[in-house]
């Protein structure tokens, strides 16, 4: 009899973060989940080739293409799958198509392994309580300026450009410490 996504406890964490993904394997294994870990789009198909897990948490944006992929083909090959897309660039449009591919449910970053454990374990239909103590959206600007600051390289004025910010109040917001 196979086993259901309820009673099985294989986890597939896909994220080219590695400092993000061996403190999120380690607390998902100390939950009961028995975690394989992959970095790229490439990595987790061929993990869900080689063994559907019953749970997958997948980066939205990975080096070698979109998290999507892989939520898509984990669908394909192991319908009762439980797959939660984490992305730093949360919208609408990406939430509705991570769903429609078959994700259960769609967290922004940073999330973290107690929000990413009852996401996973939710019942259908049910909704994660709120946090606590949720992020600001000062932090929530700030961390995403800082994550445009850093993919072009540190560099203030092409990071500016990309912000459509002037190149001075982006330098103003780098120079003060991160909001709570």
């Amino acid at each position: 009899m196979p086993m259901t996504a309820l009673t099985e406890n294989s986890l597939l964490l896909v994220d080219d973060d590695r400092a993000f993904s061996t403190r999120l394997a380690r607390a998902m294994e100390a939950r009961g989940f028995q975690v394989r870990v992959a970095e790229s789009v490439a990595e987790g198909v061929a993990a869900i080739e080689e063994k559907a897990p019953a749970y997958a948490v997948i980066d939205m944006r990975l080096a070698d293409g979109n998290g999507l992929d892989v939520i898509a083909r984990l669908k394909e090959r192991r319908p009762d799958a439980r797959g939660v897309i984490l992305t730093g660039y949360g919208n609408i449009a990406t939430a509705v198509t991570a769903v429609k591919l078959g994700a259960f449910d769609y967290l922004a970053k940073p999330a973290d392994a107690d929000e990413i454990h009852a996401a996973l374990k939710a019942e259908p239909g049910e909704r994660a309580s709120p946090p606590e103590n949720p992020m600001s959206a000062d932090r929530v600007r700030w961390e995403h300026i800082q994550r445009v600051y850093e993919l072009c390289g540190r560099n203030v004025s092409e990071t500016a450009r990309r912000l459509n910010m002037h190149r001075r109040t982006l330098q103003r917001i780098l120079a003060k410490r991160a909001p709570r």
